[in-house]
């Protein structure tokens, strides 16, 4: 396995966002027993019940409850779970845009979850942080 990229410059010039086709939400189930885990983006279990991040529609059908519709970026870089700061460098212009973001490190990438609305215009910030990079 690799570890992925640790110098922080090189992962900021190379974050190539990728916004992911669909609407997805955040839920929780006290069970997942009953589900098909493979339509399911992502679980993390919480002392209160096992949060769920899934498609929109697969949520709507299943009649789960949600209150945040989200559209799903991915950071194109393989991130190190070790390093230091991309998150800080990305949710910080985010926030001065007044977008909220949820982020996920998975294995290979990092993962940023935005209100739909605000998706195009977090890709324009995420790709304008790179930009300043590439300089």
């Amino acid at each position: 396995m690799v570890d992925g990229e640790n110098n922080l410059k090189k992962l900021v010039k190379d974050l190539n966002p990728k916004l992911n086709d669909g609407e997805y939400v955040f839920t929780t189930v006290n069970d997942i027993e009953s589900l098909d885990i493979k339509e399911v983006i992502c679980t993390f279990r919480e002392i209160e019940g096992v949060t769920l991040i899934l498609k929109k529609s697969k949520a709507d059908q299943l009649g789960l409850k949600y209150y945040f519709i989200a559209s799903w970026i991915t950071l194109k870089i393989h991130s190190s779970l070790n390093a230091v700061g991309l998150t800080s460098i990305f949710s910080t212009e985010l926030a001065k845009n007044k977008i909220s973001c949820n982020i996920i490190a998975g294995y290979y990438h990092d993962h940023i979850f935005v209100p739909t609305k605000d998706s195009l215009k977090a890709m324009n910030i995420l790709r304008n942080i790179s930009n300043q990079f590439k300089l």
